[in-house]
Order: C-alpha cells, then sequence, then structure tokens
C-alpha cells in the first residue's frame, strides 16, 4: 500500500479536547483528549474517508 501524506489542522476547544480535520477531504474529522489520540483517531477517518471514495470510483465505472 502507498503512504499519503495529507494535511490536518488541529485545534483545541474550551474543554481541553483536541479537533482535528483533514481539510482535503470534505466531512474528515475527528477529536481525541489527547494529541496522540486525535492523531491516532484522524489516520483512521482518512482510512475510511479514501476507502469511501475508491468504492464510489469504483461504482461510477460499473
Amino acid at each position: 500500500m502507498a503512504t499519503k501524506t495529507l494535511p490536518v489542522l488541529i485545534e483545541q476547544d474550551e474543554s481541553g479536547y483536541f479537533i482535528v480535520t483533514c481539510p482535503v477531504l470534505k466531512g474528515c474529522y475527528t477529536q481525541g483528549k489527547t494529541l496522540k489520540e486525535a492523531m491516532d483517531n484522524i489516520k483512521e477517518a482518512i482510512e475510511l474517508c479514501l476507502e469511501e471514495l475508491d468504492q464510489d470510483e469504483l461504482g461510477a465505472q460499473s
């Protein structure tokens, strides 16, 4: 599997949670209590978003 590098934006809300967004993938965001948890979560969210894109592309070809 090829490695992809995508930009992410990290913010901390007033409760101390980290909110992470991948701006190049519509609707791809998550949060975590710690920065490590938030980064682990965004990696998983990005994988799911890319999987969804691949499935949509495959469906469009049929």
